[in-house]
C-alpha cells in the first residue's frame, strides 16, 4: 500500500511544482503593474540610451536636437487590463486555468481587451533617462471601452 502513494506522490509531484510555480509567477507578475514603470522608475538618472536599447529595442520614434538638449524616445506598447492594475487577486483564478489547461482540460476564457500606451523618455545630454511617463496613445479609450 505504501508503493502506491509513494509512487502516486511522485508522479504527481513535477504536476503540483508547476503549478505552484506558475501560480507564483501569475501572483507577483500582477502585483507592481507594467514592468516597464518599475524599470524606468528605478532607471531615472541611471540607465543609459544604450541599455534601454538593448532592453526595449529600438524606439518608434526618437527626437535628439541637432544645437543638444534633451533627446526624446517614445515606445508604443499594448497592455492588458490586468496589467495596468496594481494589485489583482484574480491570479489564483488565472492559475487555476493554466494549471488546467496544462493538464488538457482548460476552458475557453475571454480574450483581454488590449490598450495601446505610450512611453515618453527624456534623456538628458549624456544620454542618460532623466524622466519618463506613460499614457494613453489615444486619450480616453479605456475610460470609453470600460465605461457601463
Amino acid at each position: 500500500m505504501s508503493v502506491s502513494i509513494s509512487s502516486a506522490i511522485h508522479k504527481c509531484l513535477p504536476l503540483v511544482t508547476c503549478a505552484l510555480l506558475v501560480a507564483l509567477v501569475i501572483g507577483f507578475s500582477g502585483c507592481g503593474g507594467p514592468w516597464r514603470d518599475s524599470y524606468f522608475k528605478k532607471g531615472v538618472g541611471r540607465l543609459t540610451q544604450e541599455e534601454i536599447l538593448d532592453r526595449l529595442g529600438p524606439p518608434h520614434t526618437a527626437k535628439t536636437p541637432a544645437l543638444g538638449g534633451d533627446s526624446l524616445w517614445t515606445y508604443r506598447f499594448a497592455l492588458s487590463e490586468q496589467e495596468l492594475i496594481r494589485w489583482n487577486p484574480s491570479f489564483v483564478a488565472d492559475a487555476s486555468n493554466s494549471v488546467s489547461s496544462m493538464m488538457g482540460k482548460g476552458t475557453e476564457t475571454a480574450k483581454p481587451t488590449l490598450y495601446c500606451y505610450r512611453y515618453t523618455l527624456t534623456f538628458s545630454e549624456d544620454k542618460t533617462l532623466k524622466n519618463w511617463k506613460r499614457e494613453e496613445c489615444v486619450p480616453g479609450t479605456r475610460e470609453t471601452l470600460t465605461a457601463k
